[in-house]
């Protein structure tokens, strides 16, 4: 598959990108075997239900992935790399749940090679459930 380094030229200031998303079952049992986090809030339902969640909720930090598909496949896009990340989050996240994840951007610095986006993730009511900053670069073609 050919594949095409995402250049300062197909960038814009106020330029957005989504990618949505159901998190399923399998989606936090794969997260729990890539990352060993099994604590009970995820994946025990008798033991979340007894906290003020009131069920299971997703980890955070794999709806907060959504952004690294962004950065690495729509905006900046192929070739773009993370710098940095902020996170809010602001509401949980359950099985079941559709998200939205959503980039925009705010500056382009080409003299510091730095692309600073806006990111939020809602859910299928539409309340932001995750909101938060991201710097980029971009890779340079090798000469």
């Amino acid at each position: 598959m050919n594949y095409r380094l995402t250049t300062f030229d197909d960038l814009h200031v106020g330029q957005q990108a989504t990618f949505t998303k159901t998190i399923t079952d399998a989606d936090l049992s794969h997260f729990v075997a890539i990352t060993g986090d099994v604590n009970p809030l995820h994946v025990d339902d008798e033991f979340a239900r007894g906290t003020f969640f009131g069920s299971r909720i997703a980890h955070g930090m794999l709806s907060a992935s959504l952004f690294s598909t962004l950065v690495g496949m729509h905006l900046p896009g192929i070739g773009a790399i993370y710098r940095s990340q902020t996170l809010e989050f602001l509401k949980p996240v359950r099985v079941g749940d559709t998200l939205e994840a959503t980039f925009e951007i705010e500056t382009i610095d080409r003299e510091s090679n730095c692309i600073a986006l806006a990111g939020r993730i809602e859910n299928q009511l539409g309340e932001i459930v995750i909101k938060g900053r991201t710097l980029a670069s971009l890779m340079r073609p090798r000469a």
